[in-house]
């Protein structure tokens, strides 16, 4: 128990090694919290400071950085700009074209030079050859209806 006492500096350097490990493989943020938590108890120990202080500093910094620090953090790594859609968003309103009969169970769509299965948006038979836009995406399955009256692209941009 004195060899602890006397080299605890080891045990809070292992337990932040061990903390940061753990959080690269959960990319939580939290154990990464905690990891600091053990960085200033290992400070603390270098500074002379008892066990029970270097427990307390553990504690106290690791419940102040995820109350305070990681809500912030986690926000901030989530953030993106407001105009930034992902594939799926992109293809909400994009031109289609049905390349077989597309109804409210089956058809199959060609959206920008990929080939979709799709259904009609409100059950209605679309046949083949006809100008569509996607209303949504379901899954895999891209639910259309008939395309407002435009000019439609040329085929070879579908």
């Amino acid at each position: 128990m004195d060899w602890m006492i006397a080299n605890g500096w080891i045990l809070w350097l292992v337990l932040f090694l061990g903390l940061a490990v753990v959080e690269t493989l959960t990319l939580d943020l939290l154990f990464i919290m905690l990891a600091v938590g053990a960085l200033a108890a290992l400070v603390a120990d270098f500074a002379g400071a008892g066990p029970v202080l270097q427990i307390v500093v553990f504690a106290v910094v690791s419940l102040l950085m995820i109350l305070l620090v990681r809500p912030v953090a986690v926000r901030h790594l989530k953030r993106g700009p407001a105009d930034q859609l992902n594939n799926i968003d992109r293809l909400v309103g994009a031109a289609a074209i049905a390349l077989e009969p597309v109804t409210a169970h089956s058809g199959t769509v060609k959206i920008g030079g990929d080939t979709w299965t799709a259904r009609s948006a409100d059950g209605a038979s679309l046949p083949a050859g006809t100008r569509l836009a996607v209303a949504r995406i379901d899954g895999a399955t891209a639910v259309v209806e008939p395309a407002l009256e435009r000019p439609a692209p040329p085929v070879a941009d579908l």
